[in-house]
């Protein structure tokens, strides 16, 4: 079954450039919010959100799972990707249809044809959780742009420089807004400022995010 008519992989009601590679599409995912959250809740019965720790031993404040060949995991060994589910030893679980089929439109509609992730890092924030500053440089190559969808209660992105200390914009992300960086946006530092409280009416007090990559 085509999930994605043609009429829903439109160009989005607003773009904003945050960079010169690096667009937010609001809305871009509204009309496919039933199949994304369909495809999550098989990808958490197989593979459940869990607090996962730097390798400095300090808990993250988002709860995290995968899906796809990769997926990301972090402990006192460092920061890497994993073909196995460290909490089963077995593969993640498959990269669903609707999270493959919204990526590749999304940055295509942000400038970036052809794009086929390979791993997908799930986020689940709770009022008060965030994300610190950092750069994606895991991934073994970084021609790839990435493709992050925000679901659930609204957040403060942080869009910095190519330093730590680099000055950074506030964008504020609304529930079904995706945001595409690449090129030379690729590897900009960028983190989540503490949620604030509230109520989604989907996802309750919390707020999803799916990020896309090319990683291996």
């Amino acid at each position: 079954m085509d999930l994605f008519a043609e009429q829903d992989l439109q160009q989005p009601a607003r773009v904003e450039r945050i960079g010169e590679q690096a667009l937010v599409l609001r809305g871009f995912a509204l009309p496919r919010v039933k199949e994304l959250l369909a495809a999550l809740d098989c990808v958490l019965l197989q593979s459940p959100l869990r607090q996962m720790h730097t390798p400095g031993g300090l808990a993250m404040s988002a709860r995290l799972s995968s899906c796809g060949d990769l997926g990301w995991t972090t402990d006192r060994h460092g920061y890497r990707y994993s073909p196995l589910d460290p909490l089963s030893s077995r593969p993640w679980p498959a990269m669903p249809e609707a999270f493959l089929v919204l990526a590749e439109a999304a940055a295509s509609a942000a400038g970036f044809s052809g794009f086929v992730p390979d791993a997908c890092l799930i986020n689940a924030y709770a009022p008060g959780a965030k994300m610190s500053l950092h750069q994606d440089k895991n991934e073994r190559s970084c021609t790839a742009p990435i493709v992050s969808i925000s679901l659930g209660l609204p957040a403060i992105f942080q869009f910095g420089g190519f330093e730590r200390s680099d000055p950074t914009q506030r964008v504020s992300l609304f529930h079904g807004d995706i945001v595409v960086w690449g090129g030379v946006d690729r590897l900009r530092f960028h983190g989540v400022m503490p949620i604030k409280p509230g109520h989604h009416s989907l996802l309750g007090e919390q707020r999803i995010n799916i990020t896309l990559r090319q990683a291996g």
